[in-house]
């Protein structure tokens, strides 16, 4: 799934890579001042370190999908060790939250077919995205809104980060880019509004809506 088919004037904010303390609690701040919900794509590799934080993702009534065991591509696994991992990680998290996780993002987005199906044999949606907010390389905050709203309309599925994947997490992409992640989402809910549009997770605006689904598979 790669965008939501609506008539509701609904952006779905996603997160990847969290928790990581500071960055969550500002992205959390943020969607609260403007009301909105997101659906947070988390790493067991951080849940492990900072279960608080995802206890407070979960309080403040937003969405959790899963994105990993760690961040290490899946299409590097043969499909019984992603169908273990994508496995093991669902029912760990579920575990932890209390509830039913449905969402599933590969790590950089890369899966194939044959990843696919193993991680919807489990019973995982896998979702994509749409625009970004290009929040992992060193460029201005106005650009990073600038790039997303290019693409966001209603049922657009937009890709953020409330983290960094790094070392801890099995990947080395070098160093974190300096990026205020709370003021981001601030600039990007105020943007937004200014269309007549606002943010909502994945479920909210599945309310309304529908999966629009298309095949996207790149390693």
């Amino acid at each position: 799934m790669c965008a939501v088919r609506t008539s509701a004037p609904h952006v779905v904010l996603t997160y990847d890579d969290g928790p990581e303390p500071g960055s969550t609690e500002a992205v959390l701040e943020a969607l609260r001042a403007f009301r909105a919900t997101a659906t947070f794509f988390v790493l067991m590799t951080r849940v492990r370190r900072f279960p608080g934080l995802l206890a407070e993702v979960v309080a403040e009534g937003h969405e959790v999908g899963l994105h990993g065991l760690d961040h290490r591509r899946l299409t590097g696994f043969p499909a019984d060790e992603v169908e273990r991992r994508t496995r093991s990680g669902r029912a760990e998290l579920e575990d932890v939250i209390g509830r039913a996780v449905t969402w599933f993002r590969p790590p950089y987005g890369t899966q194939s077919p044959r990843t696919w199906r193993a991680v919807t044999r489990d019973g995982l949606v896998p979702v994509l995205w749409g625009p970004t907010l290009r929040d992992w390389q060193d460029v201005s905050q106005d650009e990073r809104v600038a790039g997303a709203l290019r693409g966001s309309r209603g049922g657009a599925i937009v890709l953020g980060h409330d983290g960094f994947a790094g070392p801890e997490d099995g990947v080395d992409d070098g160093p974190a880019p300096l990026v205020d992640r709370g003021d981001l989402t601030r600039r990007l809910l105020r943007a937004c509004g200014e269309r007549g549009l606002v943010g909502r997770s994945l479920g909210d605006a599945l309310v309304v809506g529908e999966q629009s689904r298309r095949a996207w598979f790149r390693r």
